[in-house]
């Protein structure tokens, strides 16, 4: 009786290990994904931005006519098209016939011009 005790105790012993030791590995193989920081807003740089020209300016309605290259981050080819502005300010940055680098995001179910330069 007393071996059939210690027998089921070592196998209890065992099963408690092998689950603990199985959840401390899913527990690690998460941890990091779940420590990961989510990085702070920074400007963009020029490989960030997308290359286009002004082909209008309507500050009435404070939007803008952009016929631009790839916009890479939001997987979109070249075309010319009108975008909405964050800061009403950058139509008076630009006008008609400028080249300009520019960051668009999607915002509220439209695509937001969010930083513009003037390229040199």
């Amino acid at each position: 009786m007393k071996l059939i005790k210690n027998l089921t105790l070592a196998k209890l012993i065992a099963t408690l290990t092998m689950a603990t030791g199985l959840a401390g590995t899913a527990l690690a193989q998460t941890a990091p994904a779940a420590k990961a920081a989510t990085p702070a807003a920074a400007p963009a740089t020029a490989a960030d931005m997308t290359d286009g020209e002004i082909k209008k300016v309507d500050k009435s309605t404070k939007k803008i006519t952009i016929k631009h290259g790839e916009i890479k981050n939001l997987d979109m080819p070249g075309m010319t098209m009108v975008f909405q502005v964050k800061d009403p300010a950058m139509l008076d940055m630009v006008k008609a016939g400028d080249n300009v680098k520019f960051k668009v995001e999607k915002a509220d179910g439209a695509i937001v011009v969010t930083e513009m330069q003037v390229a040199r």
